[in-house]
């Protein structure tokens, strides 16, 4: 009978062993000369380098074993095939049916995905090309110039991403903005700026019923209103609707013609390559967008065909879980050596840490293992003059990724940008090599003598990291890279025996958030007392409602 938790196996404790090795990066570096060649995988223009993890051939051959007796091969097959591997809401995950070719064959409950997911993109791509050639007009007749797209989460976080990200390949006097926080600073500032004649709004939720996006939704709409037009046409005209509810969006206003299809079978922060990614197609254009699709596809290709010990998503979240589950390295960090990723840290804050944040196994058991690590992340120009500090001479131990392309500036290009392109370059690796080799790293000079400062100057090393070169950064490898990423954060889960596709963890907080702002008082009024609610808070609250109250009412 197989074990109910995977830390029964004899493959993890086998790797509990391991662990135990006092591991050093210094030596398996003198002991194997040809590590890096061992050690690293070239993928779809993406070089690989994990050879400054602490592991050796034994740790990988262990961690593949575990692998293959965790079914991991098999959980692939399921994903992509369609079933229902979020199994506490009883649903698939196909996200990787969103960049499928048009050719290919997918059904899922009688129902024809590929055609699905291709009418969404056809309908988006009709929209992007009337925005874009000025035949979309506002209520006044004006073409539209600004579009705004309100959300939260997966429907924020991927897109304004991936608009940074390749800014580059613009081609549109359109702006396009991101507003997400509920509190209405960023809408409201923004509101100030923009023309509501030449405004387009879309509203990306897929249940439609987020009070953060649908607050902004609603001031953006009042705002519009206030301009005395009718109604009517102001929601026809400045108002794009994507949901998974269509009956909430029509219930809304947004008319059924300006509205784009998702799916109960994606996730939110899966979901950048569904319409969900309209503005960043407004942005850079339908073919751009869809060649970031196509290099996503060629990175599930290679999940779900490379033989594992060359296989980048199956490499990657192997050790991701031999440290933190094994190393016990609890703390992760993301560092892109490249302004145009600047959002990229923040990305996979919510996509690794919403999916495998998770304590119980499929079938509701605690686990008795770490699961996924604290992750955050900064370009890193500026994390050098933050955090490094931490990461150099700290008592913490942080597994890091290195990001960088190699490949920027083109010829034509000024000499200097040139030039700080590859001093970025040589920051990133050198910081990898001192996190890796400490004091090692530099030979010491010639008769330096010894100063009372070295013992605050100590470097100790033995910081585990992994290096990802980009040849070049194009919507196509951008994909290829998120992709990557998606498909690491399923191979840990698989591993830990989690579900990395729901997140109750965010729904208590938003019933309990109904339930305190019944007791905050929305208008000031002299009159009004102000007095304990009626609802069991704990003291903490109470004391803060009261005082909030107080100063509404003064």
């Amino acid at each position: 009978m197989k074990p109910t938790l995977p830390s029964q196996l004899p493959q993890w404790q086998k790797l509990q062993q391991l662990a135990q090795h006092p591991w050093s990066l210094t030596q398996l570096f003198a002991d194997q000369s040809d590590r890096a060649r061992k050690f690293s995988v070239t993928v779809e223009g993406i070089y690989f380098d994990y050879s400054k993890q602490c592991l050796d051939q034994n740790v990988k051959k262990a961690l593949i074993e575990l692998a293959n007796a965790c079914d991991l091969k098999q959980k692939i097959a399921q994903l992509y095939q369609g079933d229902k591997v979020n199994s506490s809401e009883d649903r698939a995950a196909l996200h990787t049916a969103l960049r499928l070719p048009k050719t290919a064959q997918l059904s899922h409950e009688g129902v024809d995905v590929v055609a699905e997911v291709h009418d969404s993109l056809e309908k988006a791509a009709v929209m992007v090309d009337r925005i874009r050639n000025g035949i979309w007009r506002g209520y006044s007749g004006k073409a539209i110039t600004d579009v705004v797209n309100i959300g939260v989460g997966g429907s924020d976080l991927g897109p304004v991403m991936t608009n940074t990200a390749l800014d580059e390949w613009a081609d549109s006097t359109i702006k396009v903005h991101f507003v997400s926080n509920m509190d209405g600073t960023q809408l409201g500032s923004l509101l100030e700026r923009l023309n509501p004649e030449t405004t387009l709004f879309i509203i990306s939720s897929k249940s439609f019923g987020t009070v953060d996006t649908l607050s902004n939704a609603q001031t953006a709409r009042a705002w519009l209103f206030s301009t005395g037009a009718s109604q009517a046409t102001l929601l026809r005209r400045h108002f794009i609707g994507i949901s998974a509810n269509p009956e909430r969006v029509s219930a809304w206003g947004i008319p059924e013609e300006h509205q784009l299809k998702l799916w109960d079978w994606v996730g939110g922060r899966f979901s950048m390559w569904s319409a969900i990614g309209l503005a960043v197609a407004i942005r850079i254009g339908t073919k751009q967008f869809n060649e970031m699709l196509q290099g996503a596809y060629a990175m599930d290709q290679h999940f779900a065909q490379a033989d594992f010990e060359q296989n980048l998503p199956i490499l990657l979240g192997l050790i991701g879980v031999w440290n933190s589950t094994f190393l016990e390295i609890n703390a992760h960090t993301v560092l892109p050596y490249d302004g145009r990723l600047k959002y990229f840290p923040s990305y996979l804050t919510q996509l690794e840490m919403e999916s495998n944040g998770k304590s119980v196994t499929h079938d509701g058991q605690p686990v008795n293992y770490a699961t996924c690590p604290i992750l955050w992340g900064e370009i890193g120009s500026n994390a050098q003059h933050a955090f490094y500090q931490l990461l150099h001479q700290g008592t913490q131990k942080v597994s890091c990724d290195f990001i960088a392309c190699v490949n920027y500036y083109q010829e034509s290009e000024a000499g200097e940008l040139k030039h700080q392109h590859a001093l970025s370059l040589a920051n990133c690796l050198a910081q990898s090599r001192v996190l890796a080799f400490g004091n090692d790293a530099l030979a010491p000079k010639p008769d330096q003598a010894a100063s009372d400062l070295d013992k605050f100057k100590r470097y100790r090393g033995n910081q585990p990291s992994t290096t990802i070169l980009l040849d070049e950064l194009t919507p196509r490898s951008f994909g290829a890279l998120i992709a990557l990423y998606e498909h690491k954060v399923f191979v840990m889960a698989s591993i830990w025996d989690i579900n990395p596709f729901d997140q109750w963890g965010v729904e208590m907080g938003k019933q309990v958030a109904n339930e305190v702002f019944a007791h905050i008082h929305l208008q000031k009024s002299s009159s009004t007392q102000v007095e304990d609610t009626d609802t069991d808070f704990d003291s903490s609250t109470e004391a803060l409602l009261q005082h909030i109250n107080k100063k509404i009412e003064e």
